[in-house]
């Protein structure tokens, strides 16, 4: 028998617990709400990738003939051939740009260099360099700050489930194209790949929902996907044809999109991706062969500027010794400077959103400063260097003879810095035989690129991080095998591949999809196994100390992600304990001013609908109705309001098709500001049944929070119903949404779990 005090401890315990409750549902969850777009702060929602099965459309299913099914299939996979189509003609156009502008920049300074015309070339390089830095900032300063930055994290996160404002806009595609063109021909240490991954899914979003009312491109013979389900297919497709177009890694960017992108993925997916990306692939490869039948007349530097490393003829062999080496200067420090890479951006993209938020006129300021200390290095490093005889064959011009050096000699500093990324990689790249680079020039331009690939990674461009942290690796992975050549047997360009894979593994903490990537990339599938050991160690290594940069990203912009595991203090609660509220509720037939009124005072997306006497012989649930769903009920069906309190679901469904009530695309949905409705019309009442998702996902109150955000996540839902465990109580008990399931709001509950 247990002691009267401590069944009076009990009892207060329990009182006070009761009083906690009790406060718990009065907190108004206003946790990651907002999100940093661009440098402006925006308010955040869910996308509803749930399917609301109402009697509107169960009447749709019914009525749908065999005809308008094969007719759906077939616009899907003519959406993805379009999508395939347009992003591999985008990626081929914005590499022949890059290389066209970027080359004659190079000529115009390298004519003036060899008249020895220092200064005029120092004023062509670094004014030719601003003007294009400062066209690409006022671009991401005053049309679309959404395209500002990667933008893999913002889609990543719109394939979570998070609808952030503009990411995926007409505008932010316009941006991220022409300012991708202008920020890398500027000289910025980006990469236009990161950026073509955002510029697949606006072009995917673009076409999903049948064009733009706002810039008054419409096509109704699109407009068939009027729900985010079908949309984060296509949108996924896009992603994926992205990865393809600027990498030419059509099965590298199905794997990008299933490892990276994607939070729910099934095998229909897989097979309009692996579709979609098959269409870049055919796309890109007949441009290239376009340009050159015409005499490699598209690029100044290259046969069109598409990237391909296939320039490295060594054969891997290796021995133990090798291996070891691998492993530990690689794999393990590879992982470490991934680390410290990731964290460094954490730092300064702080101090950049202050800066940022000051205005346009501070965030292009801050952009012509990157650029002028970039011009300044790439500029002024290689006349610090002297010419050392070619190796093999010479580069050749312009890059190589930026000193005017004697016949059979070369400036390898100006090789690497005095050209377009993608060319500094291919030279990294090549094997030791035909290319070789002092240990002075490496240490140089690797402490320099992973510098300068930190500090310009935030400023208001356009901006990849594949390329710059490619770019590091390399140099870190040549610089190695130039200082262990006496003791090894494996080529120095096979040390830079590995060596780009060891610090892709340590800042993205991606695997598969790195691999394939960069085996399509050099084209050689040799080197396998290399490959697979040191991303699996510099992830492993890595994942000590951070996240990987792209989590770290979101996690700064206040972007609510939804992780695949639950944080381990999250089996110690249960969904009853986070619930917020006040819970608001309609019957089953409401009357339009309590619709109305709740509508204006609350931000709800959801209401449950529950049946009450007279309609039944107890309140039970009836399902859950969207408040989109309901101002279209009031702005355009005013038809089906009654004076008395009856059900009319079969008029309604007689009356109105399920594409009535479907989703706009982004920025067009009504608002409460829009309703027109008299005092009349206010007292009178109608019915939700028709509208209302009648099969909503739901758990009880005593699931622990773990199970229930495992669930929210792999099903993609945005509101999960929690219903009581003991019967003689109200049919719910409140409504988990994407914010009740964040750290921040779930420790600002519970403090002391922080320290478990």
């Amino acid at each position: 028998m247990e002691r009267k005090g401590d069944i009076e401890e009990r009892i207060e315990r329990g009182m006070s617990e009761a009083l906690l409750s009790g406060r718990r549902k009065i907190i108004n969850n206003t946790s990651s709400q907002l999100a940093i777009v661009g440098s402006n702060i925006c308010p955040i929602q869910s996308l509803d990738y749930e399917i609301i099965e109402n009697d509107l459309l169960k009447q749709d299913w019914r009525s749908r003939r065999k005809v308008e099914i094969y007719q759906y299939v077939v616009l899907k996979w003519t959406l993805a051939l379009l999508i395939g189509l347009i992003t591999g003609i985008v990626g081929f156009l914005n590499n022949i740009g890059v290389e066209n502008i970027s080359g004659l920049k190079v000529l115009l300074t390298n004519n003036l260099m060899q008249q020895q015309k220092y200064e005029e070339a120092f004023a062509m390089y670094v004014g030719c360099n601003m003007i294009l830095a400062v066209g690409a900032a006022a671009l991401c300063a005053y049309i679309a700050p959404a395209a500002a930055g990667s933008g893999i994290p913002e889609v990543k996160a719109y394939l979570n489930g998070i609808d952030a404002h503009s990411i995926l806009a007409p505008s932010t595609l316009f941006v991220k194209i022409f300012g991708s063109i202008l920020g890398v021909g500027a000289g910025f240490v980006v990469g236009k790949e990161g950026p073509m991954v955002h510029t697949g899914a606006c072009i995917a979003n673009l076409l999903g929902q049948g064009g733009s009312t706002k810039y008054g491109l419409t096509w109704k013979w699109l407009r068939y996907f009027k729900n985010d389900r079908d949309r984060r297919d296509l949108i996924t497709c896009g992603a994926a044809a992205g990865v393809a177009a600027a990498f030419r890694a059509p099965v590298g960017g199905v794997l990008f999109a299933l490892e990276e992108a994607t939070s729910w993925w099934r095998s229909a997916l897989l097979w309009r991706t692996f579709f979609t990306n098959a269409v870049v692939a055919v796309v890109l490869r007949a441009l290239i062969q376009f340009c050159e039948e015409g005499g490699g007349q598209c690029g100044l530097f290259g046969k069109g500027g598409l990237i391909m490393f296939d320039v490295n003829s060594a054969k891997p062999a290796y021995t133990t010794p090798d291996l070891l080496a691998v492993i530990l200067f690689l794999g393990v420090i590879g992982g470490l400077m991934g680390s410290l890479y990731n964290y460094l951006i954490d730092k300064l993209l702080r101090t950049y959103s202050i800066i940022n938020e000051k205005g346009p006129i501070f965030k292009i300021l801050l952009v012509m400063i990157i650029s002028f200390l970039t011009s300044c290095i790439r500029f002024g490093l290689p006349l610090l260097s002297k010419c050392v005889p070619c190796p093999g064959e010479c580069p050749a011009p312009p890059t190589a003879n930026f000193h005017d050096c004697p016949p059979n000699h070369y400036n390898d500093l100006s090789s690497l810095f005095f050209t377009t990324n993608d060319d500094a990689i291919r030279n990294l790249f090549i094997d030791g035989q035909n290319t070789g680079f002092q240990l002075s020039t490496l240490i140089i331009f690797f402490v320099s690129i992973y510098l300068l690939g930190i500090v310009t990674y935030g400023v208001a461009i356009p901006s990849g991080l594949f390329i710059p942290v490619i770019l590091a690796g390399a140099s870190y992975g040549r610089l190695i095998g130039t200082m262990l050549a006496p003791y090894t047997v494996l080529d120095t360009g096979l040390f830079a591949l590995l060596g780009a894979a060891s610090f892709l593994g340590g800042t993205m903490r991606m695997t598969v999809s790195l691999c394939v990537i960069l085996l399509e990339l050099t084209n050689n599938l040799l080197m396998l196994p290399l490959v697979m050991l040191v991303l699996l160690i510099s992830k492993s290594v890595a994942d000590s100390f951070n996240k990987g940069v792209y989590d770290q990203i979101m996690r700064l912009k206040g972007l609510p992600y939804m992780e695949a595991h639950a944080e381990p203090y999250m089996r110690n609660l249960v969904a009853g304990d986070v619930v917020s509220g006040p819970l608001f509720t309609f019957c089953g037939v409401e009357k339009v001013g309590n619709i109305v009124h709740a509508l204006k005072v609350t931000s709800h997306h959801g209401f449950p609908v529950i049946d009450e006497p007279p309609l039944t012989y107890a309140p039970q649930l009836c399902g859950l109705v969207l408040r989109s769903h309901l101002l279209v009920l009031l702005l355009k069906h005013k038809t089906l309001f009654t004076r008395e309190k009856v059900m009319t679901t079969s008029t309604v469904t007689n009356k109105f098709k399920a594409n009535d009530f479907a989703k706009p695309g982004l920025g067009r949905g009504i608002r409460v500001d829009d309703l027109d409705i008299s005092k009349e019309e206010m007292e009178m009442f109608v019915d939700l049944h028709p509208i209302t998702n009648t099969s909503p996902y739901t758990v009880v109150e005593t699931m622990s929070l773990a199970k229930a955000a495992l669930l929210f996540r792999e099903v993609g839902l945005r509101h999960l119903l929690v219903v009581p465990k003991t019967p003689g109580r109200p049919p719910i008990v409140g409504i988990l949404t994407r914010h009740d399931f964040m750290p921040e709001y779930i420790l600002g509950l519970f403090p002391h779990l922080n320290h478990q």
